[in-house]
């Protein structure tokens, strides 16, 4: 509960940017298009603060209930129109006007996820190399022949270079190929393939980890677990642990490497551990209780003791990507376009049955999301944003009546028909599209 209002916070400012430019499309193509706009809303229900400007007096509002936004133009289907405003009347303008209104929200969605991925790509950021683990016994990765300390440098000939890029192809070609060609290389220079199956991702109707199924692992290098140094006043030095120690068992449970350290400490927190120590070639047994912090979001433990330095714990990890002004444009470009289409691609599969409906995310889940980036960093809270902005640009643009795209679709039919569909038509449809919503809405917070 301690991080509810941080959450909160992340959340409400996500949405509300997101609703506002959303809105902001919509409104500018109306303004463009000579369309009078009465309302400006963010947010629906009772109004708690309200102002009118510009020369129409458009009333700005915002309302009490935050999840979503309207705008509402002239139309004398909703009310009566002064004659020497009738052109200035949402349905006194032809098609093609009408569906720039309507097409403008999602577009300004995916507009502002490119500026955001482009301001990212910019600026720069520090990523994980995509430098392959040990992967588990009897998965996919193991049967690939995938070893410890491999760098991926292409994923079927696209060149990846980041481990954030490498799980992203790996995701993509999941939702429709049944495998994938990995180049790698290993620390002897050796250039590799490795054909890795990709049927396990989608197993479980794609719910929980995707690729850790497919035996995917970041590298973990294999350090001996010897204490290189020791906190002051930690429950490491309280309990006599010193520099030099090697840690051979904890619980009677073999610790082979220093990962395996880190674990059981991790998992322990609270509760006593009893450690066998190798200490100058004497065994000597120490217990100690790892302290309980919280680390993003989650309980851990920690003993105060850091890992003694050897030539794999000291290789670098880590490479800074930046891109120049052109080249970040074309990435932010592709990866708001690549991320459209996996999410319609994701959508189709829940239709189908292939992907969980449990994948379907509610305000519930986005708001911890929201909490997570933001606690990360401004990159990863920003590369957030940018993700729901490109989703609620997709949704809107689904031909379903009360969305965007369902008003793009009554333009569709009306061209095809040359006249508009009938009033009690749109109203049925209404009716249609408004259930389907609720319907979504149930599964997301369920």
């Amino acid at each position: 509960m301690s991080n509810f209002p941080f959450y909160l916070v992340a959340f409400l400012v996500v949405l509300g940017v997101l609703v506002v430019v959303h809105e902001l499309g919509h409104y500018l193509a109306a303004r463009y298009c000579g369309v009078k706009v009465l309302r400006f809303s963010v947010g629906f229900g009772k109004t708690i603060f309200q102002r009118k400007l510009g020369v129409d007096r458009t009333e700005w509002a915002i309302a009490a209930v935050p999840l979503g936004g309207f705008v509402k133009m002239l139309d004398e289907r909703e009310g009566e129109v002064a004659p020497e405003e009738r052109h200035r009347a949402f349905n006194q303008q032809s098609v093609g006007k009408r569906s720039l209104i309507v097409a403008a929200g999602p577009l300004a969605n995916f507009a502002l996820a490119i500026l955001l991925y482009w301001a990212i790509f910019m600026h720069g950021s520090e990523e994980l190399l995509p430098i392959l683990g040990d992967p588990p016994v009897n998965s996919p990765a193991a049967a690939a022949g995938i070893g410890n300390g491999e760098r991926v440098r292409a994923v079927d000939g696209q060149v990846v270079a980041t481990w954030d890029d490498f799980r992203w192809l790996l995701l993509q070609k999941a939702a429709d190929q049944e495998s994938v060609e990995i180049e790698v290389i290993n620390e002897q220079r050796e250039i590799g393939l490795r054909r890795l199956s990709l049927l396990a991702a989608g197993e479980q109707g794609w719910e929980g980890d995707a690729l850790g199924r497919l035996g995917v692992t970041f590298f973990r290098p294999k350090i001996p677990p010897v204490i290189g140094k020791v906190s002051s006043g930690g429950p490491a030095e309280m309990a006599g642990m010193r520099v030099g120690d090697h840690v051979v068992a904890i619980n009677d449970v073999e610790i082979g490497t220093w990962i395996d350290f880190v674990r059981q400490v991790r998992d322990g927190g609270g509760k006593p551990l009893h450690l066998e120590i190798n200490r100058n070639g004497q065994v000597v047994m120490v217990d100690v209780i790892p302290e309980l912090i919280s680390e993003r979001g989650r309980q851990i433990g920690k003993v105060g003791v850091a890992v003694a330095e050897t030539a794999d714990s000291r290789r670098d990890l880590h490479t800074f990507i930046s891109y120049g002004f052109f080249e970040a444009g074309v990435k932010a470009v592709n990866e708001t376009w690549n991320k459209s289409v996996f999410t319609l691609v994701m959508m189709g599969k829940m239709l189908t049955g292939e992907v969980s409906w449990k994948n379907l995310s509610g305000p519930v889940t986005i708001a911890d999301y929201a909490g997570q980036s933001a606690r990360l960093g401004l990159d990863y809270y920003l590369k957030f944003m940018a993700l729901v902005s490109i989703s609620l640009g997709v949704l809107n643009l689904m031909p379903i009546p009360v969305l965007d795209g369902g008003h793009l679709l009554y333009h569709m039919i009306e061209v095809v028909r040359r006249r508009p569909l009938s009033e009690r038509a749109m109203e049925l449809g209404q009716q249609f599209g408004v259930a389907i919503l609720l319907t979504l809405m149930a599964f997301a917070f369920f």
